[in-house]
């Protein structure tokens, strides 16, 4: 998937598109509200990177999925910024011309990833230590090494 979606200039083009857009978003951009990592774009690239079957960068020298999903726990359900949060997503696929192939598949990721794994704890302390990045691929979720 990394590959299919440019590689590591695809998915940065790919993380400015969305992040211009839930910033121009009147109800995403609320998330942002309280400020943001002065290089939050390359950050999210990384780990998207990482999802998609690219170098672990993230990992390596950010984070892992676990203090991702802490940042992104603890807010309630807002199912209508999860929507828009999508819709933004695949705009920005055309945005930056992602080929007809790989938008359903990052689609279906951006989905499963804004809907299930940012949203599984309903508070930051209950988010384990140790969790890895998920994996995804044109098949969708990868399991992990020994859940096969």
């Amino acid at each position: 998937m990394y590959d299919a979606a440019g590689g590591a200039d695809g998915v940065l083009r790919l993380a400015a598109a969305w992040h211009a857009r839930v910033l121009a978003d009147e109800v995403v951009a609320h998330a942002f509200s309280h400020g943001f990592h002065p290089d939050h774009t390359r950050r999210l690239a990384a780990y998207w990177a990482e999802a998609l079957g690219g170098p672990a960068s993230y990992s390596d020298s950010l984070g892992d999925e676990a203090s991702v999903v802490r940042m992104h726990s603890g807010n309630g359900p807002h199912e209508e910024m999860d929507r828009r949060a999508i819709d933004c997503f695949d705009r920005a696929l055309e945005d930056v011309g992602a080929d007809e192939s790989v938008r359903p598949v990052l689609h279906d990721y951006f989905t499963w990833a804004t809907t299930t794994a940012m949203t599984r704890y309903h508070a930051s302390d209950d988010v384990p230590d140790g969790l890895r990045i998920p994996r995804w691929s044109w098949d969708g979720l990868v399991p992990p090494p020994g859940d096969a």
